[in-house]
């Protein structure tokens, strides 16, 4: 499948048409920041965009900063497949970036955000700030809460640099100690307790909002932990580790097991990043150099509190309704309302649900519903992340329970989310669920929901199928689409499936879907092949692609080639995008934009023009190598006409958006969309919010005139 995207006028493997990876994803963190810098945002979901950008960092770091640094480590050389650019290069272009990138995210917390917070009473104070009452609260709060939990830990020749847990904020200290008369510096170390909450409430007067962080009130008090001696600085630093799994799958006797190992070993890798504060002098700064043993470029000097992250906690601080967004309640899918059998709902028509603005509700009552239906023989499902109380998990124990059969794939290799699956998996097994950690060396990334119903004599399946993971919490902040069907060759292929991920049955011939390992990128050259066959100079080839990141080769050199051949490409990508659009003779007719606002972009929308017939399908998959080549993914079309009106609509939109889009130029930079003088405004997420309030009113007028209708009787 390869030779047909080459091209004999144009070296489509010129590393000048390709965006590194990383560099990417570093943009698009930037972007997210720029959240935080919109005045329009209100100023606590500013600072939610402050912790969003540094929680984001830190998993680059944790998982392909580290990942790059192990090559390094090992001598490796060979440049990355699409930009050629070497580990050491990309880990030098990384830490330009990144330190630029942290120091704006500074400037804005303390230049922008914090005063706007202290303009609505929200303070944060030194202990050298506090008043008499304060002073007395935050003594009596160091004594009996917070001295009981710490442990100085000195460092000397008898008791070296202590082994400190990844993404811990601790304190450096040097002493001064004086014994028979003699002085002697002394260096000790002690962790800022991660069981105890950041920020502290002081007392205030009334109408305003005092706090102190935790790593303050203890630095406070340090001379009390280490009597005897004199304290001569005390600077907080933290620290970041390589925290990616590494598996032999294939030797491991149980998965389940060699994870919760490998877990284990998370918390102690290799460090890849300090962080420290402007005010540590050099001699403390060297010692935690030598004792971590890293890089001078892998340290981030910040002028602020480290670790951002607690500010997401912070951002919901009770009584400030006013200084977040206005809330956008879920709205009941229109096709639902009024229905008390979902089965019969879905039986009459294939059914699309669009999250956020939708509520998930029916996803978890397509479940629960089936766990107490008694003609519901069996649900087979895929869960990749799932929220801490998951009623979709509780609803599958209760349906084994209730002697139904129940087949549970829980993708143990989650990333960061492997502890809490590991409790799944163990709960369902209890519960008489069937439950499998999917194929060697593969994650399963698809979201499938089988159930088999009993209905006369007759045994019907239904299917759901979606972009996102069967989790109620993320629901409501990720915008994702999954479709109900009871389609005989839907049904068909998920019963395929899930004996294909259960047994060893080889990949089945697909009645309608595409999936990888096996298929799904052929699937998607197959429909550029086709889009650039019929595309003419009068009636052009049209692709509008939605998905989260673009980095896979083969895919991009596709859209090269079609681009050439004059195809129109329109691409809505989130995160990363590897291709580099406007390039003359290669990329010239595609375009590319990003999303950022208050919900996470996550469904996957794949449009074709297919000479006016239009074909749509959704998908779980980004066009990533990995989503390609080391996942099991599904790629399911919307036949149901309007459907796929409703999803050409829901692009439509996305292409209009002119306040929360930016555009990707062909140096690799992203610039706003600005709207032309007398243009609509359009921010398609409240576009798209309004639009299912819209839907649920008339949903729920048909739902009342058919109430009132009275039968006819034959």
């Amino acid at each position: 499948m390869e030779e047909h995207v080459r091209s004999p006028e144009v070296d489509l493997d010129n590393p000048d048409y390709y965006i590194n990876r990383e560099l990417s994803w570093l943009a698009f963190n930037r972007r997210v920041l720029e959240e935080a810098q919109d005045q329009n945002n209100p100023v606590l979901e500013r600072l939610k965009f402050i912790a969003i950008t540094s929680s984001n960092l830190d998993e680059f770091f944790m998982v392909r900063v580290a990942f790059l640094k192990n090559q390094e480590k090992h001598s490796i050389t060979t440049p990355e497949n699409k930009a050629q650019m070497t580990p050491k290069q990309q880990l030098h272009a990384i830490s330009r970036e990144a330190h630029k990138l942290v120091a704006h995210q500074y400037h804005v917390l303390q230049n922008d955000i914090m005063p706007l917070l202290a303009e609505h009473g929200i303070v944060f104070l030194k202990p050298e700030q506090l008043n008499q009452e304060q002073t007395r609260f935050v003594n009596r709060y160091f004594y009996d809460h917070i001295y009981p939990v710490l442990t100085p830990m000195a460092v000397d020749a008898s008791r070296p640099f202590p082994l400190l847990l990844n993404k811990s904020v601790n304190l450096a200290i040097m002493l001064e100690s004086e014994k028979q008369g003699k002085s002697k510096t002394l260096f000790a170390v002690v962790q800022v307790p991660s069981v105890l909450s950041r920020f502290i409430k002081l007392p205030d007067e009334e109408g305003t909002a005092a706090f102190i962080l935790l790593e303050d009130v203890i630095c406070h008090y340090a001379d009390f932990l280490f009597k005897g001696n004199r304290i001569l600085s005390v600077q907080p630093f933290r620290i970041t580790r390589n925290a990616d799994i590494t598996l032999d799958e294939e030797g491991a006797e149980d998965l389940l097991e060699e994870i919760q190992e490998e877990l284990k070993k998370r918390k102690w890798g290799f460090t890849v990043r300090l962080e420290i504060t402007h005010e540590m002098d050099d001699y403390m700064k060297h010692i935690l150099q030598e004792s971590l043993q890293i890089e001078e470029s892998d340290i981030y000097e910040v002028s602020g509190p480290l670790d951002l992250t607690f500010f997401m906690k912070f951002s919901s601080l009770p009584g400030y309704r006013h200084l977040r967004y206005v809330d956008l309640r879920p709205q009941p899918p229109a096709d639902f309302i009024g229905e008390n059998n979902i089965f019969e709902a879905i039986a009459s028509k294939d059914i699309l649900v669009h999250h956020p603005y939708e509520s998930f509700d029916p996803v978890i009552h397509f479940v629960t519903q089936a766990a107490d239906d008694p003609n519901v023989l069996a649900i087979k499902q895929t869960l990749y992340r799932v929220s801490g109380d998951s009623p979709i998990v509780n609803a599958l124990a209760k349906a084994a329970d209730n002697g139904k059969q129940v087949t549970v794939l829980v993708e143990l290799k989650a990333r960061f989310d492997e502890e809490r699956n590991i409790e799944w998996a163990k709960k369902l097994e209890q519960s008489g669920c069937h439950v499998i950690y999917g194929l060697v060396g593969l994650k399963t990334h698809a979201k499938i929901t089988l159930i088999v119903r009993q209905e006369g004599d007759k045994l019907i399946r239904y299917v759901h199928m979606a972009t996102g993971n069967y989790n109620d919490l993320t629901a409501r902040l990720y915008t994702d689409l999954g479709m109900f069907t009871c389609k005989e060759n839907f049904a068909i292929d998920a019963s395929y499936l899930f004996n294909h991920l259960s047994g060893y049955s080889k990949t089945p011939k697909w009645k309608k879907i595409a999936s990888a390992p096996k298929g799904l990128r052929n699937k998607l050259l197959e429909l550029i092949d086709n889009e650039i066959a019929g595309s003419t100079p009068e009636s052009p080839g049209h692709i509008i692609i939605k998905m989260n990141s673009l980095t896979d080769k083969k895919l991009i050199k596709a859209l090269f080639k079609a681009s050439a051949a004059g195809v129109q490409i329109d691409m809505i990508i989130r995160g990363i995008c590897c291709l580099r659009p406007g390039i003359p003779g290669v990329s010239e007719n595609i375009r590319v934009r990003s999303i950022v606002g208050r919900f996470l972009e996550h469904s996957r929308i794949y449009y074709f023009k297919n000479s006016g017939d239009g074909q749509i399908f959704l998908s779980s998959a980004d066009w990533m190598t990995r989503n390609m080549e080391r996942r099991v993914e599904i790629l399911f079309p919307i036949e149901a006409k309007r459907l796929k009106q409703r999803l050409k609509d829901i692009l439509v939109v996305y292409l209009q958006d002119n306040i929360k889009a930016r555009q990707l130029n062909t140096d690799g930079s992203y610039t706003h969309v600005v709207p032309a003088e007398g243009e609509t405004r359009v921010n398609s997420q409240i576009h798209f919010h309004a639009l299912a309030v819209k839907r649920a009113r008339k949903g729920m007028r048909k739902a009342y005139n058919r109430r009132l209708k009275p039968k006819t009787h034959v």
